[in-house]
């Protein structure tokens, strides 16, 4: 009897256990859909909820079921029980929109809230479709800009790889010269397309620079040259105008990159002093990289033959960055053409400072192009100067 007990117990725990299970996943549906609103624009971060209460004040209603929707407007709503339900659409405390559906067991049903139809929109009040009216102005107006914006940066992409691809060779960038000048009219008050701008325009000198020098023509009697450099210059202005002004400015970094461009320019079309004033804001505007920006005012200085501008200027170089090799040779460069004879000994004498800057150049940078030519010059101030004129004999 007690072995019959045992049996008929484990029957009814194993009759409760199959019938319990499967009940709640029978008798429950799932709804999914997508929620968009009157300008077409989906609806995120609203809530769609489900109520079988019809007859209750809408600030009195309770709904026991509600589900989020994504950023895309879609949303998944499971686990709701058969019935006649009204759905909402809930955003910010505010009822959207609505709907009636019948959920039947084991249902999946798709209920779309398409706020663009013509019914929702007539039910509207003046006041409402004015505001409709403005918002899908707005998102016209966005959406343009959006385009305009796309590909612009298409353009800035392919205009950015033509000018590496030509810097090596100073080759022809002009078709990026007429693409730039089309992205700065299309969107005048962005400062990364003047810069980029000036950058073609840049380029571009150098290029018809370097066709001179080929043919034996002065680059400086070129009209087209001095136009290009000038205009990238005026370029670079605007961009560094623009970067500085409004909420939200360019990066530090940014706007004296643009400055040392335009300094570039200015030093290519031979205004040494524009160049370097522009290399000095680019210092100003970026301590950080200030060791890099005086040595090509030095660089520009030096090779203007404004040889105590060009010693001052690597001297701020090494100053603010003691570990850039640069300043230090066109520091031994400067002070070498000071040196002396001994009338005594007839030999070489460096000013003061002139080895020290050279023996630091090579300990910065010994496997540098100009490493040999330092050491050769530093081996001649160890050598005897003949200076004594021995004529032929007769």
């Amino acid at each position: 009897m007690k072995k019959l007990r045992n049996s008929m117990f484990a029957m009814m725990a194993a009759i409760a256990i199959v019938v319990a299970a499967p009940a709640s996943a029978q008798n429950t549906a799932s709804v999914h859909g997508h929620v968009n609103d009157a300008a077409g624009t989906p609806v995120g971060s609203a809530d769609v909820k489900f109520t079988t209460d019809k007859t209750s004040e809408a600030k009195d209603r309770k709904y026991p079921y509600s589900f989020p929707t994504d950023a895309s407007g879609n949303y998944t709503g499971t686990g709701i029980p058969p019935g006649d339900y009204l759905v909402v659409v809930v955003k910010s405390g505010v009822q959207e929109d609505y709907q009636m559906l019948t959920l039947k067991s084991g249902d999946d049903k798709t209920l779309d809230f398409d706020m663009t139809r013509e019914e929702y929109i007539k039910a509207m009040t003046p006041e409402q479709r004015k505001q409709l009216e403005d918002l899908k102005k707005k998102n016209s107006e966005a959406i343009s800009a959006n385009q305009v914006i796309a590909k612009l940066n298409a353009t800035l992409k392919t205009v950015t790889a033509d000018l590496d691809a030509a810097a090596p060779t100073k080759g022809d960038v002009s078709a990026d010269v007429t693409m730039m000048k089309q992205a700065v009219d299309a969107k005048p008050d962005a400062g990364v397309l003047w810069v980029n701008y000036g950058n073609t325009l840049l380029a571009q000198g150098d290029h018809l620079a370097s066709d001179d020098k080929k043919a034996g023509k002065p680059p400086m009697s070129d009209d087209a040259v001095l136009k290009d450099y000038s205009d990238a210059t005026d370029a670079f202005k605007k961009g560094i105008d623009l970067e500085s002004a409004g909420p939200k400015p360019s990066a530090p970094a940014a706007i004296a990159g643009s400055y040392n461009q335009m300094g570039v320019a200015f030093s290519h079309a031979g205004k040494v002093s524009d160049a370097s004033a522009a290399f000095d804001g680019a210092a100003k505007t970026d301590p950080t990289k200030a060791g890099m920006y005086y040595n090509n005012e030095a660089v520009t200085l030096y090779n203007a033959n404004q040889f105590d501008e060009a010693l001052a200027a690597a001297k701020k170089a090494i100053a603010v960055d003691p570990n850039r090799p640069g300043p230090y040779y066109l520091e031994g460069q400067v002070l070498i053409q000071q040196s002396t004879i001994d009338p005594k000994t007839s030999k070489l004498v460096a000013p003061p400072g002139c080895i020290e800057a050279y023996e630091k150049f090579l300990d910065l940078a010994p496997n540098d192009p100009l490493a040999p030519t330092v050491r050769e010059v530093l081996a001649g101030f160890s050598q005897t100067i003949d200076t004594k004129y021995r004529a032929g004999k007769k």
